[in-house]
C-alpha cells in the first residue's frame, strides 16, 4: 500500500511540474514570443529580401550592444531602402553609418558599415544575392560564417529565426536559448521544450527564451503570469 501511495506522490508531483512548465511557456509565447524578425517590421519568408533582411538583422544583433539598439538599426537600415544586398552595395558608405546612427547604432557604426557593404558584395557575388541558394549548398553554417561580420553568435540568431521558413534547422535553440531555458526552470533539452509547443512557435518560442537568458526581470514577469 505505501508503495502504491509512493508511486501516485511521484506521479502526482511530475504531473504538476509539467503543467507548471507548460504554463510558463504559454505565458512565455504570450508576452515576450515576438521574434527579432518582426520586431525589426521583418516579415520572414523563404524569399531573397526577407532573408537578406534577416542576416543583417543577425550581423547587428550578434554585436555587444543592446538588442533594441539592434533592431532599430535594422528599421533604419531598411527605412533607408537597404532592403536587398544590391541596394546596400550601391549604398556609400556614409549613408551606411547615418542610417547605423539613426538607429543608435553609434560604438559600432564605421566597422559595420564597411561589413555591410563587403558581405552584400559577397552575396551577390557567390549566391546571386540568393540566401536560398545558399540553404541549397547544403553548408549553411560555413557559408553564411564567410560573411563579414558574420560569426558563430550571428549563425545562431540567423537559423534561431529562419527555422520558420527553413525547417529543417527545427528545432533550433541554442545555448543562449537554453540558458533561458534554465532560468526558468524549463527543460535543456531542444527535443524536449520543442514538444511542448506547435512547429510554428519554435522561433518565436526561441526568441523569448533569450530574451529571459538576457534579462532577469523578464524571467520574473514569466513566473509572476504564470503563476496568478
Amino acid at each position: 500500500m505505501a508503495a502504491k501511495t509512493s508511486t501516485k506522490s511521484r506521479t502526482s508531483k511530475t504531473t504538476t511540474k509539467q503543467n507548471q512548465q507548460q504554463a510558463l511557456v504559454r505565458e512565455l509565447l504570450k508576452r515576450h514570443g515576438t521574434t527579432y524578425a518582426e520586431e525589426a517590421g521583418i516579415t520572414l519568408r523563404d524569399t531573397p529580401q526577407p532573408l537578406y533582411q534577416l542576416l543583417v538583422l543577425s550581423l547587428l544583433l550578434s554585436a555587444r550592444i543592446r538588442a533594441d539598439i539592434a533592431v532599430a538599426s535594422a528599421r533604419a537600415l531598411i527605412k533607408a531602402g537597404m532592403k536587398d544586398p544590391k541596394r546596400m552595395m550601391e549604398a556609400t558608405w556614409q549613408q551606411r553609418v547615418d542610417a547605423l546612427g539613426e538607429g543608435g547604432y553609434r560604438r559600432y557604426d564605421e566597422r559595420t558599415a564597411t561589413q555591410l557593404g563587403k558581405g552584400a558584395e559577397l552575396l551577390l557575388d557567390r549566391w546571386g544575392g540568393d540566401l536560398r541558394k545558399l540553404r541549397k549548398s547544403g553548408d549553411v553554417e560555413g557559408g553564411l560564417r564567410e560573411v563579414p561580420g558574420i560569426g558563430p553568435m550571428g549563425v545562431a540568431i540567423f537559423l534561431r529565426e529562419a527555422q520558420a521558413v527553413w525547417p529543417e534547422y527545427q528545432p533550433y535553440l541554442d545555448d543562449k536559448a537554453l540558458q533561458g531555458a534554465e532560468r526558468l526552470g524549463l527543460p535543456k533539452s531542444s527535443e524536449k521544450l520543442a514538444s511542448m509547443v506547435k512547429k510554428n512557435e519554435l522561433a518565436p518560442l526561441a526568441a523569448g527564451l533569450v530574451r529571459v537568458a538576457l534579462s532577469a526581470d523578464v524571467a520574473r514577469d514569466v513566473w509572476d503570469a504564470a503563476r496568478s
